[in-house]
Protein backbone atom coordinates (compact mmCIF):
# COMPACT_ATOMS: atom_id res chain seq x y z
CA UNK A 1 0.00 0.00 0.00
CA UNK A 2 1.23 3.52 -0.82
CA UNK A 3 2.11 6.14 1.79
CA UNK A 4 -1.06 8.04 0.87
CA UNK A 5 -3.17 4.89 1.14
CA UNK A 6 -1.79 4.15 4.59
CA UNK A 7 -2.51 7.70 5.71
CA UNK A 8 -6.10 7.54 4.48
CA UNK A 9 -6.66 4.18 6.16
CA UNK A 10 -5.25 5.57 9.41
CA UNK A 11 -7.61 8.56 9.23
CA UNK A 12 -10.62 6.31 8.64
CA UNK A 13 -9.66 3.98 11.51
CA UNK A 14 -9.00 6.89 13.87
CA UNK A 15 -12.32 8.58 13.10
CA UNK A 16 -14.24 5.32 13.46
CA UNK A 17 -12.52 4.41 16.74
CA UNK A 18 -13.01 7.88 18.20
CA UNK A 19 -16.71 7.87 17.38
CA UNK A 20 -17.09 4.35 18.78
CA UNK A 21 -15.62 5.55 22.09
CA UNK A 22 -17.40 8.90 22.30
CA UNK A 23 -20.64 7.94 20.56
CA UNK A 24 -22.29 6.13 23.52
CA UNK A 25 -21.70 9.17 25.73
CA UNK A 26 -23.44 11.34 23.14
CA UNK A 27 -26.30 8.90 22.74
CA UNK A 28 -25.56 8.17 19.08
CA UNK A 29 -26.42 4.92 17.32
CA UNK A 30 -23.85 2.11 17.66
CA UNK A 31 -24.09 1.70 13.88
CA UNK A 32 -22.80 5.22 13.29
CA UNK A 33 -19.05 4.41 13.63
CA UNK A 34 -19.29 1.60 11.09
CA UNK A 35 -21.27 3.82 8.75
CA UNK A 36 -18.74 6.63 9.10
CA UNK A 37 -15.81 4.32 8.44
CA UNK A 38 -17.49 2.87 5.37
CA UNK A 39 -18.40 6.34 4.11
CA UNK A 40 -14.84 7.60 4.49
CA UNK A 41 -13.41 4.62 2.63
CA UNK A 42 -15.93 5.09 -0.20
CA UNK A 43 -15.13 8.81 -0.38
CA UNK A 44 -11.38 8.19 -0.47
CA UNK A 45 -11.84 5.51 -3.14
CA UNK A 46 -13.90 7.83 -5.35
CA UNK A 47 -11.30 10.57 -4.91
CA UNK A 48 -8.57 8.15 -5.94
CA UNK A 49 -10.43 7.05 -9.08
CA UNK A 50 -11.95 10.32 -10.25
CA UNK A 51 -9.46 12.92 -9.00
CA UNK A 52 -6.23 10.90 -8.77
CA UNK A 53 -6.21 11.30 -4.98
CA UNK A 54 -5.86 15.09 -5.05
CA UNK A 55 -8.61 15.64 -2.49
CA UNK A 56 -6.95 13.28 -0.04
CA UNK A 57 -3.57 14.88 -0.69
CA UNK A 58 -5.02 18.31 0.07
CA UNK A 59 -6.60 16.99 3.27
CA UNK A 60 -3.52 15.21 4.59
CA UNK A 61 -1.08 17.95 3.63
CA UNK A 62 -3.40 20.57 5.10
CA UNK A 63 -3.30 18.74 8.44
CA UNK A 64 0.48 18.29 8.31
CA UNK A 65 1.06 21.92 7.32
CA UNK A 66 -0.16 22.93 10.78
CA UNK A 67 3.18 21.69 12.10
CA UNK A 68 6.04 24.25 11.85
CA UNK A 69 8.54 21.37 11.80
CA UNK A 70 6.79 19.80 8.81
CA UNK A 71 6.74 23.12 6.92
CA UNK A 72 10.46 23.63 7.60
CA UNK A 73 11.34 20.16 6.37
CA UNK A 74 9.35 20.68 3.16
CA UNK A 75 11.08 24.04 2.68
CA UNK A 76 14.58 22.57 3.10
CA UNK A 77 13.70 19.59 0.88
CA UNK A 78 12.47 21.74 -2.00
CA UNK A 79 15.35 24.18 -1.64
CA UNK A 80 17.67 21.24 -2.25
CA UNK A 81 15.93 20.48 -5.55
CA UNK A 82 16.02 24.16 -6.50
CA UNK A 83 19.72 24.69 -5.76
CA UNK A 84 20.95 21.57 -7.53
CA UNK A 85 18.75 22.16 -10.60
CA UNK A 86 20.13 25.70 -10.85
CA UNK A 87 23.72 24.52 -10.38
CA UNK A 88 23.34 21.94 -13.15
CA UNK A 89 21.98 24.46 -15.63
CA UNK A 90 18.29 23.56 -15.45
CA UNK A 91 16.49 26.90 -15.01
CA UNK A 92 13.76 26.83 -12.36
CA UNK A 93 10.41 28.18 -13.55
CA UNK A 94 8.46 27.99 -10.28
CA UNK A 95 8.05 26.32 -6.91
CA UNK A 96 5.33 25.46 -4.41
CA UNK A 97 5.62 24.42 -0.77
CA UNK A 98 2.20 22.90 -0.11
CA UNK A 99 -0.48 20.83 -1.80
CA UNK A 100 -2.80 23.84 -1.80
CA UNK A 101 -0.25 26.04 -3.59
CA UNK A 102 0.31 23.26 -6.11
CA UNK A 103 -3.45 22.87 -6.62
CA UNK A 104 -3.82 26.61 -7.22
CA UNK A 105 -1.19 26.37 -9.96
CA UNK A 106 -2.87 23.35 -11.56
CA UNK A 107 -0.25 20.86 -10.37
CA UNK A 108 -0.62 17.57 -8.54
CA UNK A 109 1.18 16.44 -5.40
CA UNK A 110 2.20 18.29 -2.25
CA UNK A 111 4.36 20.90 -3.88
CA UNK A 112 7.68 20.94 -5.63
CA UNK A 113 10.13 22.72 -7.89
CA UNK A 114 9.41 23.12 -11.58
CA UNK A 115 12.28 23.55 -14.01
CA UNK A 116 12.81 23.58 -17.76
CA UNK A 117 12.92 19.88 -18.56
CA UNK A 118 11.47 19.64 -22.07
CA UNK A 119 14.76 18.45 -23.56
CA UNK A 120 15.27 15.83 -20.85
CA UNK A 121 11.69 14.59 -21.16
CA UNK A 122 11.98 14.35 -24.95
CA UNK A 123 15.14 12.25 -24.63
CA UNK A 124 13.53 10.03 -21.99
CA UNK A 125 10.44 9.48 -24.14
CA UNK A 126 12.69 8.13 -26.90
CA UNK A 127 14.59 5.95 -24.43
CA UNK A 128 17.80 7.64 -25.52
CA UNK A 129 18.80 9.70 -22.49
CA UNK A 130 22.40 10.90 -22.75
CA UNK A 131 24.83 10.26 -19.91
CA UNK A 132 24.86 13.97 -19.06
CA UNK A 133 21.06 14.18 -18.97
CA UNK A 134 20.82 11.00 -16.89
CA UNK A 135 23.22 12.43 -14.32
CA UNK A 136 21.27 15.70 -14.22
CA UNK A 137 17.96 13.91 -13.63
CA UNK A 138 19.44 11.71 -10.95
CA UNK A 139 21.07 14.50 -8.97
CA UNK A 140 18.06 16.83 -9.15
CA UNK A 141 15.61 14.10 -8.10
CA UNK A 142 17.80 13.01 -5.18
CA UNK A 143 18.61 16.57 -4.09
CA UNK A 144 15.58 16.93 -1.81
CA UNK A 145 16.52 13.84 0.18
CA UNK A 146 20.16 14.98 0.19
CA UNK A 147 19.16 18.32 1.71
CA UNK A 148 17.07 16.61 4.40
CA UNK A 149 19.94 14.28 5.23
CA UNK A 150 22.35 17.20 5.50
CA UNK A 151 20.08 19.42 7.62
CA UNK A 152 18.21 16.87 9.75
CA UNK A 153 20.40 13.78 9.66
CA UNK A 154 17.59 11.64 8.23
CA UNK A 155 15.16 11.56 5.31
CA UNK A 156 11.38 11.55 5.65
CA UNK A 157 10.33 12.80 2.21
CA UNK A 158 11.35 11.99 -1.33
CA UNK A 159 9.12 8.96 -1.98
CA UNK A 160 7.70 10.61 -5.11
CA UNK A 161 11.23 11.54 -6.25
CA UNK A 162 12.43 7.95 -5.87
CA UNK A 163 9.34 6.65 -7.68
CA UNK A 164 9.96 9.08 -10.54
CA UNK A 165 13.57 7.93 -10.82
CA UNK A 166 12.54 4.27 -10.81
CA UNK A 167 9.93 4.96 -13.48
CA UNK A 168 12.53 6.70 -15.64
CA UNK A 169 14.97 3.82 -15.16
CA UNK A 170 12.33 1.27 -16.21
CA UNK A 171 11.48 3.42 -19.22
CA UNK A 172 15.12 3.17 -20.28
CA UNK A 173 14.95 -0.63 -19.82
CA UNK A 174 18.01 -0.67 -17.58
CA UNK A 175 19.05 -3.06 -14.80
CA UNK A 176 17.08 -2.22 -11.59
CA UNK A 177 20.10 -2.93 -9.37
CA UNK A 178 22.16 -0.45 -11.38
CA UNK A 179 19.36 2.09 -10.96
CA UNK A 180 19.54 1.76 -7.18
CA UNK A 181 23.29 2.27 -7.24
CA UNK A 182 22.90 5.27 -9.50
CA UNK A 183 20.32 6.85 -7.17
CA UNK A 184 22.74 6.53 -4.25
CA UNK A 185 25.42 8.14 -6.41
CA UNK A 186 23.02 10.98 -7.23
CA UNK A 187 22.23 11.45 -3.54
CA UNK A 188 25.92 11.70 -2.66
CA UNK A 189 26.69 14.12 -5.51
CA UNK A 190 23.75 16.35 -4.60
CA UNK A 191 24.66 16.32 -0.92
CA UNK A 192 28.26 17.27 -1.72
CA UNK A 193 27.11 20.15 -3.91
CA UNK A 194 24.77 21.49 -1.22
CA UNK A 195 27.52 21.17 1.40
CA UNK A 196 29.96 23.10 -0.78
CA UNK A 197 27.37 25.79 -1.47
CA UNK A 198 25.87 25.86 2.03
CA UNK A 199 25.76 29.67 2.13
CA UNK A 200 23.88 29.82 -1.17
CA UNK A 201 21.56 27.06 0.05
CA UNK A 202 20.74 28.91 3.29
CA UNK A 203 20.18 32.13 1.35
CA UNK A 204 17.78 30.26 -0.93
CA UNK A 205 15.94 28.73 2.04
CA UNK A 206 15.43 32.21 3.49
CA UNK A 207 14.18 33.55 0.15
CA UNK A 208 11.75 30.67 -0.37
CA UNK A 209 10.49 30.99 3.22
CA UNK A 210 9.66 34.62 2.39
CA UNK A 211 7.79 33.42 -0.74
CA UNK A 212 10.23 35.27 -2.97
CA UNK A 213 9.85 35.17 -6.73
CA UNK A 214 12.02 32.86 -8.82
CA UNK A 215 14.03 35.89 -9.93
CA UNK A 216 14.71 36.94 -6.33
CA UNK A 217 15.58 33.37 -5.35
CA UNK A 218 18.07 33.22 -8.20
CA UNK A 219 19.61 36.50 -7.07
CA UNK A 220 19.94 35.15 -3.52
CA UNK A 221 21.78 32.10 -4.86
CA UNK A 222 24.07 34.16 -7.09
CA UNK A 223 24.99 36.56 -4.27
CA UNK A 224 26.17 33.73 -2.01
CA UNK A 225 27.57 31.37 -4.64
CA UNK A 226 31.17 30.23 -4.22
CA UNK A 227 33.04 29.66 -7.49
CA UNK A 228 34.83 26.35 -8.07
CA UNK A 229 38.22 28.04 -8.07
CA UNK A 230 37.58 29.32 -4.54
CA UNK A 231 36.37 25.90 -3.39
CA UNK A 232 39.55 24.27 -4.69
CA UNK A 233 41.80 26.84 -3.00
Amino acid sequence: MSELGLSLTAIAIFATTLLALVGPMLGSSPLLPAGLGFGLLVMFSLDSVTWQGRGATLLIDGIQQRSPEYRQRILHHEAGHYLVATALGLPVTGYTLSAWQAFQQGQSGRGGVQFQSAELEAEAAKGQLSQRSLEQWCQVLMAGAAAEQLVYGNVEGGADDRAQWQQLWRQLDRNPAEGNLRSRWGLLKAKTLIEQQRLAYEALVAAMAAKASVEDCNRAIAAAWIEESALAA
